[in-house]
């Protein structure tokens, strides 16, 4: 992927297997959320390609990968703050559904039926998450942990095959990162695979099946977590010559967005290509 001069991911190659939780670590500017970004079309990658299910979706619009069955959160939590927790739920409950226009201005019985449907599963996912307590207050007087667990639900309305977590645990203490990784194990176990993004290591390597790890736009290891941690190229990546990552703390990094970046990505079943 790149932009202008600037190579921001290059011969990125790698494959998630079904229902596992696979985690996606690096420093910051190593590429990790325009990975993201080239996976759910926010990004059309400038080389390679992507694929899910056995088919190409290169090139397609955010709105169809979600039709396909991917969705995502962000880092920044992007709510609706003057929505009800219940009415940002919703939202995406809404994205499945095909009443057409003038079913919804005239309020047809398949439109109130599908209404009906979508406050009976939004409030199914705020349960799910932990924030069904929270169903009819603004979006925006959620404490920052609770707005991320709302994030996750809004995401899980659209009914995923594949949920994309960037940075899930950023800003949360340690009893809500507890409660997280909880949810995000409940997830893979309802049979949705996840691919996470995570800065704190405690937490990435706690719960990912598999962990790829990403430096100036390469895959400079992948395997499992223990594996991973010890790899002499991942401690040179976090700490320098010398560091040392067995301890844990390897990449906890100070924060935030990767800078913008070839992508060549892949799901596949067990014993086969998704």
């Amino acid at each position: 992927m790149q932009f202008g001069g600037l190579r921001a991911l290059g011969d990125v190659n790698f494959e998630i297997v079904e229902g596992e939780i696979f985690g996606l670590i690096g420093p910051n500017g190593a590429g990790k959320t325009t990975l993201f970004n080239c996976v759910t079309g926010v990004y059309a990658p400038t080389e390679g390609a992507v694929e899910f299910a056995g088919a190409p979706i290169t090139g397609k619009r955010p709105d169809q990968i979600v039709d396909i069955g991917i969705c995502r959160t962000f880092q920044q939590i992007r709510l609706f703050p003057n929505m009800t927790a219940l009415e940002n739920v919703i939202v995406g409950v809404d994205a499945r559904h095909r009443t057409s226009v003038f079913g919804a201005i005239f309020r047809s019985p398949r439109r109130k039926r599908e209404e009906r449907e979508s406050e009976d599963e939004a409030l199914r996912l705020l349960d799910f998450c932990g924030v069904k307590r929270y169903a009819n207050d603004l979006g925006r007087n959620l404490s920052y942990g609770d707005q991320r667990r709302l994030e996750i639900a809004r995401a899980l309305a659209t009914k995923p095959k594949l949920v994309l977590l960037d940075e899930p645990a950023a800003g949360m203490n340690p009893v809500e990162k507890n409660g997280l990784r909880g949810l995000v194990r409940k997830i893979r176990d309802e049979g949705t695979t996840v691919l996470l993004i995570e800065h704190d290591m405690k937490v990435v390597m706690g719960l990912s099946d598999r962990v790829a790890v990403l430096d100036h736009g390469e895959v400079i290891a992948e395997g499992h977590p223990e594996e991973v941690q010890s790899d002499p190229k991942v401690i040179e990546a976090y700490l320098g010559t010398g560091g040392a990552a067995t301890d844990g703390k390897a990449g906890q990094e100070n924060s935030a967005s990767d800078e913008p970046g070839t992508v060549s990505a892949r799901a596949r079943e067990p014993g086969g290509e998704k």
